[in-house]
């Protein structure tokens, strides 16, 4: 690899046109790729086989219309008075102009909303009242009807007793013989008789009709209170949910997509907005949420712009020259340009977060000029011990390219190897990130060479040209460091950065909401807002399912509904629940769930486990009912709230294993590079430590806000749930660099002669500078990322600057010498049955090195 290398560096620099040309081409080739075949970037952190995924497929089977997607727009008077009529028709006014976009499948209109509310309440209170009229109304009839029966009774004994009467006189005339001569008058008060009978008969069918009525009445009115007392208990249940504020100075308009709102086009997002700001009415404000109102694209800001700029002065201090500091940065920024086009121009057939190319820039920008800085700075101090350019570009090229190439392509596997997470947007994001750094590697070996061979001896200030070959440019003396100071240096650091890592302890993990958005932005005051004006759970309302074992009748759904409604309101942390929709055979209930704090709480993570452990939910014993059974309702709880948390938990889980694989193939390269047993294990730990001392600052800051008015951290919250694993596989790499640049020194001088404690300095004063100057530039670059205007990089950046910081300038200058110089021969100790099997990898280009020597000046 060496050689090919020094062929490629020493063509490259004595051709540098065609291989300039050839990049310039490559970067025109990448963006047209991403014009023609780039599609749209995601907000979405979806994992497959997530309970959420499950439920949300499910419930788009069972109901179908609720899986479609919507955002919040928060319309709020300028001066917080009470919106007035005309205000309100204005926002229904804009509301409704959303519809003309094709991609809006309807909205909803929070006033309408609000009056049917407010007219079912009504109804509900005033029913009552009805109930209670109707009622006294029957029982003033069955007053009526019982005394009318009383006087039926009553005529009827009258009538009975006639009866008996005339029986008597009829059997007295026949024994006196005298019943022929009374017959018709006999005859005449029996039909008399008969015909009162009959009228009483008559009147008796009417008062059983009248109390079969009034029966029915009753009945009705026993039905109608049981009803009344399930649908106010549905109305007490959602009485937290509003869409205009108590003091009527704040409406929430909802729109509503046939997609998730993450799968709508950015354009369309953008229509939307347009279309409802333009509309609103005079005094009227209005804000969007976060997963409308959110834009990635701008990918560099002002922070990132001056993060490069501090590079540039570094580079500078370093080089004291104007070309071959400005030549790392060129060869950085066209290298990003073709590595970022090139990805997203797989946008439109793979599925990418909008995260993606933002950390393909930071990683493709940092490495890409350390690794242009290794190569240069190998060439100037040749070029200043008097070799010929193009001979130094290339041996440059073939032993500080040949790092470079080995320190990329560790990078790299630390990157790919976010795939075995089984998280897909976590590997995409790996991927591409690696193959950004792949390229970067590329324009170090081949555009680097080509720019310096241009430069010719103009690679060094004008002083230092002057000086070429001189004795100053020899190499001076080296001295081993004192134990005590060793020993204090280690003790001294390791601490440092155990205490730095104690706040990572209680790390906690999320994805972002409105509160990490800027504050002047409008997806923060949306967030804000709903939450001052309707209760931060609205932030994060949840989507609870109940699949039932057996279907409900039609006249059991609303019992069913209060049942289940009143068993999830005894939750503490649930403050509304409100019927969401029954499917079609009215055996799969949905319900809108409010939690008492907003999507990144503690509280509401609790409460999705808590929910998901009602299931097999046991609701028989809130409502008399007798069509079907509650004692196995299955919950399942949906919604994005709980998809963030489903997320997090699942990175979280996932994290462990990959440290693990990380660590062990940090251990495994190592031995291999440095054919000891004893600096790879130094080297691994000491990454462990700055990885961990690295979450711990991130934590301090992001979550328990420390330091919050300097990062421009306004609300502190949960840390981004895939920065752990990020910052692992990234920080890796970077270690295994710097590790690399400065022990590959330390062995080379112990293998030509020098004792193991006196090659601890030889390395560390071989490599302290150009390693020095690397780890300020990826700093500065980094940390320009701590001001970017995307929420989720923020702490990315941040992580990155201080995970550099502490390995660089505390592990590897400080906590490694020490322990090597403690540990003598022995850190280059290795079996021999090992020495024999594993292969002989040349980092530095050794052999190379002596088959080109550099001309060393005479003292």
């Amino acid at each position: 690899m060496a050689n090919l290398l020094y062929r490629i560096g020493r063509s490259a620099a004595m051709r540098p046109l065609v291989v300039i040309l050839a990049w310039i081409l490559a970067l025109a080739v990448a963006g047209g790729s991403f014009v023609a075949f780039g599609g749209t970037l995601t907000d979405s952190f979806s994992i497959p086989g997530l309970e959420t995924e499950r439920v949300t497929d499910q419930l788009s089977e069972e109901i179908p219309g609720l899986d479609g997607g919507s955002a919040r727009a928060v319309f709020h008077t300028e001066d917080g008075t009470e919106l007035t009529t005309e205000q309100r028709e204005g926002i229904s006014e804009a509301l409704a102009a959303a519809e003309d976009v094709s991609a809006v499948s309807g909205v909803v209109d929070p006033f309408i909303t609000q009056a049917q509310l407010a007219e079912q309440r009504a109804q509900l209170d005033a029913a009552p009242q009805q109930i209670a009229d109707a009622r006294a109304e029957i029982e003033a009839g069955q007053a009526q009807l019982d005394a009318g029966q009383e006087q039926l009774d009553a005529a009827r004994a009258e009538l009975e007793a006639g009866q008996a009467q005339l029986d008597a006189a009829i059997a007295q005339a026949r024994e006196a013989g005298m019943y022929e001569a009374a017959q018709a008058e006999f005859d005449a008060q029996q039909a008399q008789l008969d015909a009162g009978l009959a009228q009483l008969e008559e009147q008796q069918s009417e008062i059983s009709t009248q109390q079969e009525q009034i029966d029915a009445g009753l009945a009705e009115l026993t039905a109608q209170e049981a009803q009344l007392a399930l649908g106010t208990q549905l109305a007490d249940a959602a009485a937290g949910i509003r869409s205009v504020s108590e003091d009527g100075t704040t409406a929430l308009g909802l729109i509503q997509f046939d997609t998730p709102v993450y799968g709508v086009v950015q354009t369309d997002k953008e229509a939307v907005i347009e279309a409802i700001s333009t509309a609103v009415p005079e005094g009227v404000s209005v804000d969007f949420s976060a997963d409308l109102a959110s834009d990635v694209s701008g990918i560099l800001g002002v922070g990132e712009v001056v993060g490069v700029a501090l590079a540039f002065v570094v580079l500078m201090v370093m080089m004291r020259a104007i070309w071959p500091a400005v030549q790392p940065i060129l060869t950085s920024v066209l290298g990003v340009g073709v590595g970022v086009a090139t990805a997203l121009a797989f946008s439109g057939t793979v599925e990418m977060s909008s995260v993606t190319p933002v950390l393909g820039v930071m990683l493709a920008l940092a490495v890409g000029i350390d690794y242009s800085l290794f190569i240069v700075n190998r060439h100037r101090q040749q070029v200043k011990r008097g070799m010929d350019v193009h001979e130094s570009v290339g041996l440059a090229n073939g032993t500080s390219g040949n790092a470079v190439v080995f320190a990329g392509t560790t990078v790299m596997v630390a990157l790919l190897a976010l795939n075995v997470t089984g998280v897909p947007f976590l590997g995409i994001m790996g991927t591409v990130a690696a193959f950004c750094v792949a390229v970067a590697v590329l324009t170090a070996v081949t555009l680097t060479p080509a720019l310096l061979g241009l430069m010719g001896t103009r690679v060094l200030g004008a002083k230092a040209r002057a000086s070429i070959g001189a004795p100053e440019h020899a190499e001076a003396p080296v001295a081993a460091m004192r134990t005590g100071r060793a020993v204090l240096a280690f003790l001294a650091a390791s601490a440092a950065l155990l205490v730095i890592a104690l706040p990572a302890m209680s790390m906690r993990l999320g994805l972002p909401d409105g509160t990490q958005e800027p504050q002047d932005s409008t997806q923060y005051i949306a967030y804000t807002t709903i939450g001052s004006a309707f209760g931060e759970g609205v932030n994060g309302t949840l989507l609870v399912t109940a699949a039932l074992p057996e279907v409900v009748t039609e006249d059991g759904v609303i019992a069913t509904q209060a049942a289940i409604a009143t068993a999830l309101m005894e939750h503490e942390d649930v403050t509304a629940v409100a019927p969401a929709g029954v499917s079609d055979d009215r055996d799969f209930f949905a319900f809108q769930v409010i939690p008492a704090e907003g999507p990144s709480s503690e509280s509401t993570a609790a409460l999705v486990h808590d929910l998901r452990a009602l299931s097999p939910l046991d609701a028989s014993g809130t409502a008399a009912r007798d069509d079907a059974s509650l004692s196995e309702v299955e919950i399942g709880v949906a919604g994005e709230a709980s998809g963030n948390i489903d997320v997090s938990e699942k990175l979280d889980s996932v994290l462990p294993l990959y440290l693990a694989i990380v660590v062990g193939l940090s251990i495994i390269i190592l031995v291999i590079v440095f054919r000891s047993l004893i600096v790879p294990l130094i080297a691994t730990l000491g990454f462990v430590l700055s990885l961990f001392a690295a979450f711990g600052a991130v934590t301090a800051v992001f979550q328990w806000g420390w330091l919050s008015d300097l990062f421009g951290v306004h609300d502190p919250g949960p840390i981004l749930s895939f920065l752990p694993i990020l910052l692992t596989g990234i920080l890796f790499g970077l270690a295994m660099d710097y590790q690399l640049f400065l022990t590959t020194g330390m062995r080379e001088a112990y293998v030509h002669g020098m004792n193991a404690r006196e090659s601890v300095v030889a390395g560390l004063r071989h490599g302290r500078a150009v390693v020095t100057a690397a780890a300020i530039i990826m700093i500065s670059v980094f940390g320009g990322f701590v001001f970017s205007h995307i929420a989720m990089i923020r702490p990315m950046g941040f992580g990155l600057a201080m995970g550099v910081l502490f390995d660089a300038f505390v592990v590897r200058m400080v906590i490694v010498p020490s322990l090597m110089h403690l540990v003598g021969d022995k850190a280059w100790w290795l079996p021999g049955w090992l020495d024999r099997i594993l292969p002989n990898v040349d980092v530095e280009g050794a052999a190379l090195e002596r088959a080109h020597p550099v001309p060393h000046a005479s003292a």
